[in-house]
């Protein structure tokens, strides 16, 4: 994956220094801590969101709220831990279509088996983005490949 121009690494990269700097236990307390629509230190969503982040920090009731959410799942897609399956879990019912899709993402990266239902199940979500990661998903979680 190129370089975010305006962010200069990709998100994987930025991730990854993120937990070679703070940890990566508490990278993840961090994501888990978003997922579950509550706030994280500005190091670490700036970490997870790049720039887009800092409009999070000045206004953190904007319309579009559910972005920290997002980061937050995406943070697990590069820093995993088993502890934060239940977290996973609960954002695939998450009101917000691309937290849904990212906490696909993220069951299928790290093939989390105990959830292959709750992916199922989004296969009819009314977002044809959702059901296409569901597929993705199901297709490598009923495979066994990563």
């Amino acid at each position: 994956m190129a370089p975010n121009s305006t962010w200069g690494v990709t998100p994987r990269e930025s991730i990854e220094r993120e937990c070679a700097r703070r940890g990566r236990a508490s990278v993840v307390i961090g994501c888990r801590a978003l997922l579950r629509g509550n706030q994280a230190d500005p190091d670490l969503l700036l970490a997870l969101g790049g720039p887009a982040a800092h409009a999070f920090l000045d206004d953190p009731d904007r319309a579009d709220a559910y972005w920290p959410r997002v980061w937050g799942a995406r943070g697990l897609l590069w820093a995993w831990d088993e502890s934060a399956t239940q977290d996973i879990g609960t954002a695939l019912s998450d009101e917000a279509w691309r937290v849904r899709e990212m906490a696909i993402k993220v069951i299928a990266r790290h093939q989390i088996g105990g959830l292959v239902s709750d992916v199922a199940q989004l296969r009819s979500d009314d977002v044809a983005r959702v059901r296409l990661a569901a597929d993705r998903a199901l297709a490598v979680l009923t495979s066994g490949q990563a």
